[in-house]
């Protein structure tokens, strides 16, 4: 992601279905086979409250650790979310590990407005990380450019609310609310989309 910026967002899409989807769908087996009287949007808000809890924990520990944790937070909310969407799509028997759950990751996330725009950056981002393969060395890009990037795929829609985080004082208890209000909302529009999926 840090060689490819300004495919960032694709690039996290790409790998947490490939690194996360099996992981979502054994612990939804898992679940299931525990309590086989869940529903799915009852097996679904498990998962939320899990990663709810994650993404609070998150923001108040780049609260603490000022602009340097708001920045890697960034990711980790990111990283976060991922896992949350795949584990709703697998509650609702979606498989997690398919390829078109990082096209819906995209679009949840508001990284793209429709589909077809998703899947053709995906099909880029992908192209690219074949082509690195016979190129050495990062095409360039900085720390802060590549943070954005991945705040918009975390919800965090202006900078303003990353850099809230690290206000001398606040910055816990903003950085909780922050990634809160973003990961719970990101989360009902999962839900919908599964739900009706």
């Amino acid at each position: 992601m840090k060689a490819d910026p300004q495919y960032a967002p694709e690039h996290l899409a790409l790998e947490a279905v490939r690194r996360l989807g099996p992981e979502a769908a054994e612990w939804a087996a898992r679940i299931r086979e525990e309590r086989p009287d869940l529903t799915p949007d009852e097996l679904a808000a498990l998962a939320v409250k899990h990663f709810t809890t994650l993404a609070r924990l998150s923001g108040a520990l780049s609260g603490v650790t000022g602009l340097p944790g708001a920045v890697v937070d960034v990711g980790v909310l990111a990283w976060t979310q991922a896992r949350m969407v795949l584990h709703i799509a697998a509650a609702h028997g979606a498989d997690p590990a398919a390829s078109e759950r990082a096209t819906d990751l995209l679009v949840l996330q508001r990284v793209h407005k429709v589909a077809e725009t998703a899947r053709t950056a995906l099909g880029v981002a992908a192209g690219r990380e074949r082509a690195s393969r016979f190129f050495a060395g990062p095409e360039g890009g900085t720390l802060i450019k590549l943070s954005l990037r991945l705040a918009r795929m975390a919800g965090v829609r202006a900078a303003r609310k990353v850099f809230a985080k690290v206000v001398p004082g606040a910055g816990v208890i903003l950085g909780t609310w922050v990634n809160s209000a973003a990961t719970k909302d990101l989360a009902r529009r999962s839900q919908e989309h599964y739900r009706n999926g």
